[in-house]
Formats: C-alpha cells, structure tokens, sequence
C-alpha cells in the first residue's frame, strides 16, 4: 500500500449521542445517555455530538439534551456539539454550554421540503442569522449536507448540487462540510464524482465523510473519501441511527468498523478500540438490540 495517498491520521466526529439516538425506537434515559458520552470520551473520541436543540415534538428522543450537557463531566480536550436548527435552538445551545453548534441542509430539494419544509435556499437564509450569532459568540459552526450520494425521494444526486451547497455553507461562514450519504446508497466510483465535485470548490481540510451503511457500501466509500485526502470522518458507535424520513435506511457507518479499518491502515485515531467496544456493548443494551458493528460483534 503507498500510504502517501492516505492521511497519516483522521479525526472522527462521534455523532452517535444525537444522530445515532434521536432516531432509535427505544427511550434512552438522560443518564443513559451521559454514560454514553462517558464512555467515548473514555475511549479517546476528541469530538462528540452531544445533543440536538430541536422541537421535541418532532424529535422527542433529544428533548432532554439540556439535561445531558448539563450532567456531562467535561474533558476541556474534547468538544461536546449540539445540532442547532433556528435562533432558537442555538440560544438553549449556548445556554446549556455546547462548545461547537451545526446547521443542516440539503442537497435534494424533495428531501429538504419533507425534513424541514422549505427549500434548500430558504434553509440556508434560516441559518445565516445562527452562523452570525455563533461567530460574534466565539463559537464554530459546523455544517452538514444531507442527500450526498441519493434522495429518498429524487433518487441520483448530480455532484454539482452537492458542491453548490456546500460552497454556500463554507461561504455563510460553516468551518467544516460534512456530507452526508443520509440513506447509504453510494458507491465508489459514485463517491468519487461526488467528492471530485465538492473539493474544486472546498478545501479538503474542510470536508468530512458521514457515510451510512444501508447497503453495506460506508466502508468502501470511506476509503475513496481518505484516497482524496478527507482526513475527518462522522461515525456512530454501535452502528446507532437511521433516518426517518428515508425508508430502509440503517444507521451510520459503526465507529468501532472505521477505527478497526484504520488502524489496520495504519492511521492514527487516538482511539481505544477494546473500551469503544465497550461502549458499544452498553448502549446496545440500553435499546435492547444488537449492535450493528461486525467489530463488536467478532469480538463478542
């Protein structure tokens, strides 16, 4: 392997404490879930989404995010993300101490209409005045782009679009671009064009990979996202998560699956994989189902 066409290391972004969980059937208690944080700060994660300020009524397993933050012990080498939507959500964000906020959009037009009812230009204009209000406040603003690789609803997404919203995102003042495949239905050489796209018009500093595992294909596509040099890469422990608003999507690429891959690449994570396991091991308890991971599951 010629290890100059891969990063020598890779931050990963653990989003499975609100990405993973807001769309798990089973209640996940507040101290449940501060154990979890617990436990991937245990293991070495430096960057875990912590929470979402969204309306409870249309993400009932996040109303209690406050309570999280506030419950967390706090590692001052790592930081604790929340998802802010709208003003709102960024203010209760501040409030209860997030050290980094994101902004979601799309690159499907059908799929923005159905997740949050406006188009993608009107979303973008809904988070100018967050990203403004985060920056005066000393904090980063993350950005993600769902629909990266295929919509639900529209099927194939052309490259172009993607880029499209992810310059504006980078212009609006986003310091990193996640890109999303939301329902898992990419492919290599499908990454690829994508990735092509974004990164004439991104810096890849600036990008990261949060691929789904529908059909078994994160793995696969991650490594294309690290041979064009994307060094930062969105996992959920335990494989946590889906979207419910894409039938038949599985949750997010397992961190235990891409922490094993890498180190068998020989990239630095920082990671222990025996106590990410571990932590696995627990939630997976807690929803009462197997974890998605084959790492934790060949290590049973």
């Amino acid at each position: 392997m010629n290890k100059a066409h891969y990063p020598a290391q890779v931050s990963i972004v653990e989003v499975g404490p609100r990405d993973g969980l807001q769309n798990e059937k089973a209640r996940v208690s507040t101290l449940n879930k501060v154990e979890l944080v617990h436990n991937l700060a245990n293991a070495g994660l430096k960057r875990i989404e912590t929470g979402s300020f969204v309306s409870p009524k249309w993400v009932p397993q996040m109303a209690d995010s406050a309570d999280v933050f506030a419950r967390i012990k706090r590692n001052s080498a790592i930081t604790y993300s929340a998802l802010t939507p709208n003003m709102k959500g960024f203010e209760a964000a501040m409030e209860a101490g997030a050290d980094e906020v994101a902004v979601f959009g799309a690159a499907s037009e059908s799929f923005s209409q159905r997740n949050i009812n406006c188009s993608i230009e009107e979303s973008l204009t809904r988070f100018e005045p967050v990203v403004e209000a985060a920056h005066k406040a000393g904090v980063k603003v993350r950005g993600y782009v769902s629909c990266v690789l295929g919509c639900p609803y529209e099927g194939a997404i052309e490259p172009k679009a993607v880029a499209e919203v992810s310059q504006q995102l980078l212009d609006m003042g986003c310091y990193e671009i996640s890109l999303g495949d939301t329902i898992g239905t990419g492919t290599p050489i499908k990454t690829a064009m994508m990735l092509e796209a974004v990164l004439k018009r991104v810096p890849v500093n600036q990008v990261a990979a949060h691929f789904h595992d529908t059909y078994g294909q994160a793995l696969a596509n991650l490594t294309i996202a690290l041979q064009h040099g994307v060094a930062t890469i969105d996992s959920a422990v335990a494989g946590l998560g889906g979207c419910p608003y894409a039938k038949g999507a599985s949750g997010n690429v397992a961190t235990e699956d891409v922490v094993y891959m890498l180190d068998g690449m020989g990239i630095k994570t920082g990671i222990d994989l025996p106590k990410l396991v571990h932590a696995a091991r627990m939630i997976s308890q807690v929803i009462q189902r197997p974890a998605s991971s084959k790492v934790a599951n060949a290590l049973g």
